[in-house]
């Protein structure tokens, strides 16, 4: 009896070089889904054999919130990608016992932190295949700076220093840029991907708090 369960079949996973990576993507707007299209992008790029790396800015964890997420469960057990959180607890400028100095702090190690993996991956040779199992100090084809935009927002990293991790950035290297629900104008001239993740309905409005397993 034949197989009618058509489509492409998973083949294993061997660290490979991108050909075609070096853009700059900003993911923005007041709308579910752009950490959550990030990770996509960067699971898809993992199972190509890239090497990838997540930095978080701002999600510390909230009492409402898991410290343990799963996304970090499924990035732990894929080659190839890894993750920090530099976040806080709480979130900034709410009412929830964090502290705004503290924020502050944590956003300035983050970008300190991307500084530090931009310049690991110029110094690389990312022509060749990067070591699935080597840490991000060693150079990383996707860098994913999740939530920074929503740390430039709120003040508490200069939107000139975003600017200048872009311009930092070798040529062959893929950044993504996420958070934010005021339009980042000041990357309009230095991004070439920029998405408007709008909100028409969303289920906090009607009082839903984040759900395991599609927000955490």
């Amino acid at each position: 009896m034949s197989d009618n369960t058509a489509g492409p079949a998973a083949e294993p996973i061997s660290p490979s070089a991108p050909e075609e990576f070096g853009l700059v993507q900003v993911w923005w707007g007041d709308g579910k889904g752009k950490t959550t299209a990030a990770l996509g992008m960067a699971t898809r790029a993992v199972g190509h054999g890239y090497r990838v790396h997540l930095l978080q800015f701002m999600k510390g964890g909230t009492s409402t919130v898991e410290d343990v997420r799963g996304e970090y469960n499924a990035i732990a057990a894929l080659p190839g990608f890894s993750y920090e959180n530099a976040g806080h607890y709480g979130w900034h400028g709410f009412l929830d016992g964090s502290e705004d100095d503290e924020h502050e702090a944590r956003a300035m190690g983050a970008l300190d932190r991307a500084r530090e993996i931009i310049q690991a991956s110029a110094d690389a040779n990312l022509s060749t295949p990067q070591d699935a199992d080597g840490p991000p100090e060693e150079g990383v084809n996707m860098l994913v700076l999740d939530e920074v935009l929503y740390a430039a927002n709120r003040g508490l990293v200069d939107p000139e220093d975003v600017i200048g991790l872009v311009e930092s950035k070798p040529e062959d290297l893929e950044l993504v840029l996420t958070g934010g629900h005021e339009r980042p104008e000041f990357l309009s001239d230095h991004a070439d991907l920029i998405t408007a993740v709008n909100k028409e309905k969303h289920p906090i409005d009607a009082g839903q708090g984040a759900r395991k397993g599609t927000e955490f």
